[in-house]
């Protein structure tokens, strides 16, 4: 199955009609827009960054209903391949990012994405590494939510680890789970500080499974090897308003999942947090949440 990025919203409300129907196991690939959701171009300057309308920005292609998904249980999304498009944008949006009042301009920087680097700059070549920004399931409830602000349902996580090799799980919410992704990066640092990586299109090949009844509190992240500069990892997530309440829910899940997956008693696998695990600032921009994932390798757990 193959749906096409026309099949977009930009609100996380659970009434959003599905526009395919998947049983667990299903392979589909998924075509996405980029950020601006068609405001930007490659021709395209500051007054367009300027005039963004944000009740268009980040659309996901979706929603998709998973078959016999069910609140409480846990959804698997496996992100088996991916490609972005041949170019990108990366933007100083007045009013957005960690540095707003510093840098209070609308800027605008166009990147040329080919042979595995984008070149924003003359000369400047980065790291071609594509991740998807927001992948989530419909919140509980009812009503359209921002689709800005990342959730304990997903969203716009912003986490750059979460790219082709990678399986991410997502506690069911609703019936259906609804699942919904875009905004893909074809690079983007840990924090997306300005509020933008490399912005762009991209074709996502993903693969969905089901466990009944074992949601977790917050998503969960197994990443692949060539993300990961540590190598394969598990990455559990804090995702609120404060900083340090997010690395502490965080930490918190890490221990859980660590102790669930190995019987390690709590605290030893606090212990072994702390010894071997990183805190990572992997959003710090999309207003009022922050997100921040503890990492660590998957090797340790046996």
């Amino acid at each position: 199955m193959h749906i096409r990025r026309t099949s977009a919203h930009t609100v996380w409300d659970n009434a959003i009609p599905p526009v395919a129907a998947l049983v667990p196991g299903a392979e589909i690939t998924v075509d996405t827009g980029d950020a601006s959701g068609g405001q930007l171009g490659p021709g395209s300057g500051t007054a367009e960054v300027a005039a963004l309308d944000f009740d268009r920005v980040n659309p996901v292609t979706g929603p998709f209903l998973v078959e016999g998904a069910r609140p409480g249980d846990a959804l698997e999304v496996e992100i088996l391949d991916m490609t972005v498009g041949g170019w990108g944008w990366t933007a100083c949006i007045p009013g957005f990012g960690l540095l707003a009042e510093d840098f209070p301009d609308p800027h605008l920087r166009i990147s040329t994405i080919a042979g595995g680097a984008a070149e924003p700059l003359p000369g400047l070549r980065v790291p071609v590494v594509p991740m998807i920004g927001t992948i989530g399931v419909a919140p509980p409830e009812p009503g359209a939510h921002s689709i800005v602000p990342p959730r304990r349902w997903g969203g716009n996580m912003d986490i750059r680890h979460i790219g082709p090799g990678a399986r991410l799980v997502l506690p069911v919410g609703v019936d259906g789970a609804l699942l919904s992704l875009g905004d893909a990066h074809a690079a983007m640092g840990d924090g997306e500080v300005c509020g933008t990586g490399v912005e762009t299109e991209a074709s996502v090949r993903l693969r969905v499974g089901l466990r009944p009844g074992a949601a977790p509190p917050a998503p969960v992240v197994e990443t692949d090897p060539r993300t990961h500069r540590a190598g394969a990892a598990l990455a559990t997530t804090g995702i609120g308003p404060d900083l340090l309440g997010a690395a502490r829910d965080a930490t918190r899940h890490l221990v859980d999942e660590v102790s669930a997956r190995t019987g390690l008693a709590p605290v030893d696998a606090y212990l072994l947090a702390s010894i071997a695990a990183d805190l990572k600032i992997s959003e710090v921009v999309d207003v009022p949440n922050w997100v921040v994932s503890a990492h660590l390798e998957l090797s340790l757990l046996g």
